[in-house]
């Protein structure tokens, strides 16, 4: 239940209740001065990240202003059309008297009201895609009371909180564009000659509520509510139904997370950062969220509410001291205090919950209040180094700290950066909000970059800030570049969750989104020009910058290592190039799982060559071009045999139909014919002829072997020669494993085995002894079924899972693209099955076909090399289906590695809980 959000039956604590008895329990108080809380760290799933966090600091003792949470089982109600559950207006007004008396203030009270924030707080991390209102229960009343409590500088603070508060609910309980008070709040600026919004009077504040308030009831049809309560119930029920805007519902769908979860709703005493200038706000990390370093990192602002900080509209100052001559704004120099207790309150967070915390609080008149902690989202640097550093501090073990990093994320790590030599423009200098470098054509809204990249083409989108609204478009483009807002604005926080390079902060760039241009360093960059924007430095660069291979760290080396030693699966990698065979090697490859012998014909020589086998008309036409190409495959393996050095190679005799070496074109075609010196006419009447109607399931693989077996013959001795070669040149044993494609039937694998055999014969004759296994690439149906039959011979089974998804679906992969979204949208598939094993269908032929197989030769061995040995899902699949490795692209050789150790981690039990923590007092 705790994973899928539905409620287990009959449990009172989800809203289960029973027949005929008392409403189910919704509301769940925390905080104050007793620290007393309903709730804990191990109901996230009924709380909310958000209230389950609240809940455990105030179990803690740390100073959280009171509250309650009202459980997601009431929000999925709610935010699936349902009304309000039985019992839950009874105890929110329990609950709230509780509030009352804890901050001896009354909700509505014109003399000392109340006010609250009203959040959202799924049980899964989702940072600004959801609703909140603060400085709910305020009126033209209790605007005059709050004056009047705060004392000096209290009617300009009220007017503010006021002018906020109609603002903020109109547009998230209203549903009111918030750019028409955004426009009446700069007509009042012009009208005060005020540049900052700090700078107007209460008067003028008073002004632009009473303007927002007729606003609201011109475009609504009907006044600004003033009642409190109805203030309170319209922000509850508008707060659970934004788990259903399209920002969250994009973001739920990028990330992979349930709908069924709903989301929890919080209401908490407010606390006012915005009181003065011993007040602030502001967002901190218990470790550098980029770097993984271990200071406290954050921004704050003085005399500001929270959404000032995370809306990226006034450049915030850092939380630390800045080394050297620069400073002296920093929080730890302006309120040395409460920063003094931010690190103590951090640290005590961060050793409970084992893990690396992002912190929001508020400084009112110099106290310290926390309002939400929870896992820091981190760069995958940051993550690896915060991994192993906590597990080398005894934080956690190496279970855990494997278990940490999100396989998958790894591949962030692999691929180029900027050359930091190459030739560069700058144009203009951020904040370095997310690391990492992309380059991309200029867009301006959300929409133009998911248009490109559906057309294939890399954007970066360009705006003065980001919102939720953005969300979508910040998932399609490349990278992100905002002119205003910090290091812990919107735009960095999600970029940064989402592995996205962004540079945030560039007041140097004047952005026209409508216009469809930034200028920046005298250059004025129109929709599509090429930028490159560089995360780590924060810098923006005309044109497209060269790129180099990134540096590993340390970390890095490290947790690969313990990976190494906790898996069972052995990785290798897919790879017929020296390069790639090098880059799996450096990666950690074990060996090659796949080599596609196809894919080494196509250089101008060697297609030359193929192609006069192809038009061949007989046996003998066909074994002089065969004849030459030998010698270039022998070159070949023997160079991938030295790479390798000692680790196994398993090489896939030729593969696809004929046709594919052929040019397609007439004029094409002519030209071969040309070439070739034969008649242009012969040759596209045998291209013709070779054409496929289907060619997946065509003449090829094992066809074409037996149809040709001189093809397969020159195949078999080039690496066979080449093993012996490569043994006596580098003095160690070379592991040669021969692959038979598309096997069906084991008499098709016997007879191509039979000639393998002989051929290793002639070899061995010439003087040499080469070591090697035949085995098959299992792809199709008939082959798992007929796995007994084909191990009787076979001595390994690679899994072709590309195929063998394709025949088991009766699914292109090249066509599938036009329906799959569809089939997801309609619950048919959960995921892509070319992407993640589907485990119910082909996930039960590789089954299957372990199992008959290894009946027949016990010691069978058995691989995956198909796309889904990269997958970690797939991985933990091939864990439990007992396979012995796993064959993946070079650069994801890495994830695999991972991937198999946290597979082998799961087997044992021993994965750690998504929030391990010590348990509170």
């Amino acid at each position: 239940a705790a994973m899928n959000g539905r409620p287990p039956p009959g449990d009172r604590r989800e809203g289960g209740g029973t027949a005929g008895g008392p409403p189910p329990k919704h509301v769940y108080r925390f905080g104050g001065a007793q620290g007393y809380a309903e709730g804990d760290a191990s109901m996230t799933a009924l709380l909310g990240g958000k209230g389950a966090g609240l809940a455990e600091m105030a179990r803690l003792g740390l100073p959280v202003p009171p509250g309650f949470t009202i459980a997601t089982a009431a929000g999925r109600r709610v935010a699936g059309g349902g009304g309000l559950p039985d019992g839950l207006e009874e105890q929110v007004a329990a609950a709230l008297g509780e509030v009352e008396r804890e901050t001896r203030r009354r909700f509505g009270d014109a003399a000392n009201p109340l006010l609250v924030s009203v959040r959202s707080g799924a049980p899964v991390s989702m940072p600004g895609m959801m609703d909140t209102v603060l400085n709910l229960g305020l009126n033209e009343a209790t605007v005059a009371g709050l004056a009047a409590a705060v004392g000096e500088g209290g009617e300009r603070f009220a007017r503010d909180s006021y002018r906020r508060f109609v603002q903020m609910y109109s547009n998230v309980v209203l549903g009111l564009d918030h750019s028409a008070f955004e426009d009446i709040l700069d007509a009042v600026k012009d009208e005060e000659d005020a540049a900052q919004d700090s700078a107007l009077s209460a008067a003028a504040l008073a002004r632009v509520a009473a303007r927002f308030r007729a606003h609201v009831e011109e475009a609504a049809g009907h006044p600004f509510p003033d009642d409190p309560k109805r203030q309170l119930w319209g922000a509850i029920r508008a707060v659970f139904a934004s788990w259903n805007n399209r920002r969250a519902v994009d973001y739920r769908a990028i990330h992979g997370i349930p709908e069924s979860l709903g989301t929890a709703v919080t209401v908490q005493a407010m606390v006012f950062g915005n009181m003065g200038d011993d007040c602030a706000t502001g967002v901190a990390f218990t470790r550098h969220p980029d770097d993984g370093s271990r200071t406290l990192f954050g921004e704050f602002l003085v005399n500001a509410q929270g959404e000032d900080v995370v809306a990226g509209l006034r450049t915030p100052l850092s939380i630390a001291r800045a080394p050297g001559p620069a400073g002296g704004g920093s929080m730890e120099e302006r309120m040395p205090a409460a920063f003094a207790r931010l690190q103590e309150v951090g640290a005590i967070l961060e050793r409970h919950w084992r893990d690396m915390q992002d912190l929001e609080f508020t400084v009112e008149k110099g106290r310290l209040f926390m309002l939400q902690t929870r896992p820091g989202k981190r760069s995958v640097r940051a993550a690896l180094k915060i991994a192993v550093d906590m597990a080398e501090e005894g934080l956690i073990d190496r279970d855990t700290a494997l278990c940490r990093i999100e396989a998958g994320d790894l591949d962030r790590l692999l691929h180029p950066v900027p050359d930091p030599a190459a030739p560069r423009r700058v144009i203009a200098r951020g904040l370095p909000g997310s690391p990492g470098a992309a380059s991309g054509a200029a867009v301006f809204t959300a929409d133009e970059a998911q248009a490109l990249a559906a057309e294939g083409r890399a954007a970066i989108l360009v705006r003065p800030e980001t919102s939720p609204e953005d969300i979508h478009g910040m998932h399609s483009a490349a990278g992100i570049l905002t002119r205003h807002g910090g290091q812990t604005s919107h735009a960095a926080l999600v970029a940064r969750g989402m592995g996205r390079p962004c540079v945030t902060g560039a007041g140097a760039i004047r952005v026209e989104c409508e216009a469809g241009f930034f200028a920046a360093g005298g250059v004025t960059v129109r929709r599509g020009a090429t930028i490159t924007i560089d995360g780590s430095t924060g810098e923006v660069i005309l044109g497209e910058v060269a790129t180099v291979e990134p540096q590993l760290s340390g970390e890095f080396a490290t947790l690969m290592a313990w990976a190494d030693r906790r898996r069972r699966l052995r990785v290798r990698a897919n790879a017929e190039t020296p390069a790639d065979a090098a880059k799996a090697r450096e990666f950690g490859a074990e060996g090659i799982g796949l080599c596609r012998t196809e894919h080494m014909f196509f250089e101008e020589e060697r297609i030359a060559a193929m192609r006069e086998v192809i038009l061949a008309e007989d046996e003998a036409g066909r074994r002089a071009p065969l004849a030459r190409i030998l010698p270039v495959q022998r070159a070949d393996f023997v160079e991938l045999f030295r790479i390798m050095a000692g680790l196994p190679v398993t090489v896939r005799l030729l593969d696809p139909p004929l046709h594919e070496f052929l040019p397609a074109g007439e004029g094409e075609l002519a030209a071969l014919a040309g070439r070739l010196g034969v008649d242009a006419e012969h040759v596209r009447l045998r291209a013709g002829s070779l054409r496929e109607l289907n060619p997946m399931l065509g003449h090829r693989g094992c066809r074409l072997g037996i149809s040709h077996p001189e093809i397969y013959d020159m195949q078999a001795r080039a690496v066979l020669e080449a093993a012996v070669e490569a043994e006596r040149a580098e003095g160690r044993p070379v592991h040669l494993e021969i692959m038979v494609p598309l096997v069906a039937t084991g008499r098709e694998f016997d007879i191509i085995a039979a000639r393998i055999e002989a051929i290793a014969g002639e070899v061995a004759a010439a003087g040499g002894r080469p070591r090697y296994r035949i085995g098959t690439m299992i792809e199709l149906p008939r082959a798992a079924l007929a796995a007994g039959e084909i191990a009787r011979r076979a001595e390994f089974f690679s899994f072709g899972t590309n195929d063998l998804t394709q025949t088991a679906f009766g699914i292109s992969r090249d066509d599938s693209g036009r329906f799959l979204e569809r089939y997801r949208a309609e619950g048919i598939f959960e995921t892509d099955p070319f992407v993640s094993i589907d485990r119910e269908g082909v996930g039960e032929l590789v089954r299957l076909a372990a199992e008959r197989g290894r009946a027949v030769r016990p010691g069978l061995a058995l691989g995956i090399c198909g796309e889904h040995g990269g997958d970690p899902a797939s991985i933990a699949f091939c864990q439990e289906a007992g396979l012995d490795y796993v064959s993946c692209s070079p650069y994801r050789v890495p994830i695999a590695r991972l991937a198999a150790a946290q597979a082998a981690i799961r087997a044992d039990g021993r994965c750690p809980k998504e929030r391990d923590c010590v348990s509170a007092p």
